[in-house]
């Protein structure tokens, strides 16, 4: 078990957490203010941080899973 990889993964999962509340969030505030100049830019910004919530979501379970099982054994080329 490599502890530094694992608090890493942590670190990456936390991220994840907190972009998997705040993206919906922003969202869900540029669908309420649909009439104002800044609707666009704020829902691509929540569609942005939506798409980051899932990468970093994925990294940091393929991260922790490296720190507790131990790196990916290569693939021999026959």
């Amino acid at each position: 078990m490599n502890t530094a990889m694992l608090s890493k993964g942590l670190k990456r999962v936390a991220g994840f957490i907190v972009l998997a509340f705040m993206g919906p969030v922003v969202i869900y505030q540029a669908f309420q203010n649909e009439g104002h100049p800044f609707y666009y830019p704020v829902l691509i910004l929540g569609i942005i941080l939506c798409g980051l919530s899932i990468g970093l979501g994925f990294w940091g379970i393929r991260t922790l899973t490296a720190g507790l099982l131990g790196p990916r054994p290569k693939k021999k080329n026959s």
